[in-house]
């Protein structure tokens, strides 16, 4: 029985057809499969900021990739980092790679989902000065980050069962006090990437693509914030 339970709990949540669409250049982005990390740059190869992303729990790579294609379309390089068995947990330095691979960015922001984004912070506050920006999405950080020197925005549904959690007072105490955080009306938790079965998820009101939108502008906006 605990075998099986393990296995169900590895079972990766399955993908949407928009994720795997995702994994291709087009003629502005230029999109990169390097031994599992799934990267997205700008045509003209013209980007100085980077955004590194961390996965939820048990949700593929790929499944952030419109999202990342979107952001990358005006203007940055954003790398999504594959975790072993789908948890971030296991794997909270693995920005370091996509910095290490990538000397020409000078602006470096880190973001994940869910999980993800939990360990994205972490992975800020344990590197002071290497990164600028945090997003997190439908996340919040488990750490003190309220006087490093980041431009953070965090970014949840308002159906989220962890809304409250999400922008709530110790939420907001552990980021700097001009964090900005975006509610979207009739968002959920799923939505914030493109895969399904998100368990104990309540149904949005909102399309994928509305919510997948607000998600993309929202880390443009940190983004564009970075100091140069």
């Amino acid at each position: 029985m605990l075998a099986l339970v393990a296995a169900w709990w590895l079972q990766p949540q399955p993908l949407l057809p928009e994720a795997t669409a995702s994994l291709a250049s087009t003629a502005a982005v230029k999109f990169d499969d390097v031994d599992g990390r799934l990267e997205w740059r700008p045509a003209d190869g013209m980007h100085e900021t980077g955004l590194v992303l961390y996965p939820g729990a048990k949700v593929p790579p790929a499944a952030y990739g419109p999202a990342a294609q979107a952001i990358a379309a005006q203007g940055y390089l954003v790398v999504i980092m594959p975790m072993p068995l789908n948890l971030a947990v296991l794997d909270i330095n693995a920005a370091d790679r996509a910095l290490a691979a990538h000397p020409e960015v000078t602006r470096w922001a880190i973001g994940g989902h869910s999980l993800g984004g939990a360990m994205a912070a972490q992975y800020s506050a344990s590197h002071p000065g290497r990164l600028t920006g945090l997003a997190l999405w439908a996340a919040y950080p488990g750490t003190d980050l309220s006087s490093a020197p980041l431009s953070a925005v965090t970014v949840y549904g308002t159906l989220d069962a962890g809304a409250d959690r999400m922008a709530g007072s110790e939420a907001r105490a552990n980021l700097p006090g001009d964090a900005t955080f975006v509610a979207i009306e009739g968002g959920n938790h799923e939505q914030m990437g493109w895969y399904t079965g998100q368990p104990n998820d309540p149904p949005a009101t909102i399309d994928r693509a509305n919510q997948q939108d607000q998600v993309v502008a929202a880390t443009v906006a940190m983004l564009a914030s970075l100091p140069r």
